[in-house]
């Protein structure tokens, strides 16, 4: 048992470009991008010990790299250009195709690396995310990027695309509001880069590209993207398969009973 109550030992480093990782469990290697978190960082703390609880199923049939962005992410960057960061750290890091799995902003350079970067992909599981941003998704994030640039309370405008209730949203965007003074991101310009990168990210018309065996999963209640977002990235891509959860949402998908079950059904075949 390793500290903190996890279940397993757990090794922390960084990959080519400044890549912070996480890695823990055993079998084959499988790749989770994360994601979004406000620092370009491994996570401390409670959101260490939730990613860790989040991610045991999978430990305990792969071993699992849970890989965060890069830290000085460039002013004007493009999806296209974390991708390229990406292949460029797998590429360094196994040397051969492995396992992704993208979870929501990590979905989006997931597939970003499929279609660019498809020799360092073996499988692809596409969680919570689809080939763009959805528009409400897509105005809560620019709202929450401008803010956190400004040095003001961000995390609210966050809520609109987090709860598909229009009360349940009120509600949470009132709690993000105060709680956001615990999870205001220690390099800003960084956060905000990002986020302008995911705005301009759409590879609707590249879906036809990805050529390796792709698993899509999400829920049907999610806010950030309409099931109909999901089903357009699933068709797009020859052979996709689409695992839609009833009565989920976003934040949700990773928790459902059958997540694990599915994933390693999906990566074992």
């Amino acid at each position: 048992m390793s500290k903190g109550g996890n279940e397993f030992a757990v090794t922390e480093g960084v990959l080519r470009h400044g890549m912070p990782y996480m890695a823990f469990g055993t079998g084959r290697p499988l790749v989770l991008l994360r994601w979004f978190t406000p620092d370009h960082a491994n996570p401390v703390g409670w959101m260490r010990r939730s990613e860790l609880k989040r991610l045991a199923g999978l430990a305990r049939r792969f071993r699992v790299y849970s890989v965060g962005r890069a830290p000085g992410t460039a002013a004007g960057a493009t999806m296209a250009d974390l991708a390229t960061e990406h292949a460029e750290a797998l590429q360094a890091e196994f040397g051969e195709p492995v396992d992704v799995l993208g979870i929501s902003s990590g979905g989006s350079i997931a597939l970003q690396l499929a279609a660019d970067h498809p020799a360092v992909v073996r499988r692809l599981v596409v969680v919570a995310s689809a080939a763009r941003l959805d528009p409400a998704a897509r105005v809560g994030q620019r709202r929450y990027a401008e803010a956190v640039l400004a040095g003001r309370r961000a995390l609210h405008h966050m809520a609109p695309a987090t709860v598909v209730n229009p009360v349940g949203a009120r509600m949470l965007g009132a709690a993000m509001w105060l709680f956001d003074p615990l999870a205001r991101p220690k390099v800003p310009v960084d956060t905000y880069n990002f986020l302008l990168a995911e705005d301009g990210f759409d590879v609707t018309e590249r879906l036809g590209e990805i050529t390796v065996p792709t698993l899509v999963v999400a829920g049907e209640r999610d806010a950030f993207y309409s099931t109909a977002s999901f089903r357009r990235t699933a068709d797009g891509i020859p052979d996709a398969q689409l695992i839609l959860y009833p009565r989920t949402g976003h934040m949700g998908v990773g928790s459902n009973p059958k997540f694990v079950g599915d994933i390693v059904r999906f990566l074992q075949t």
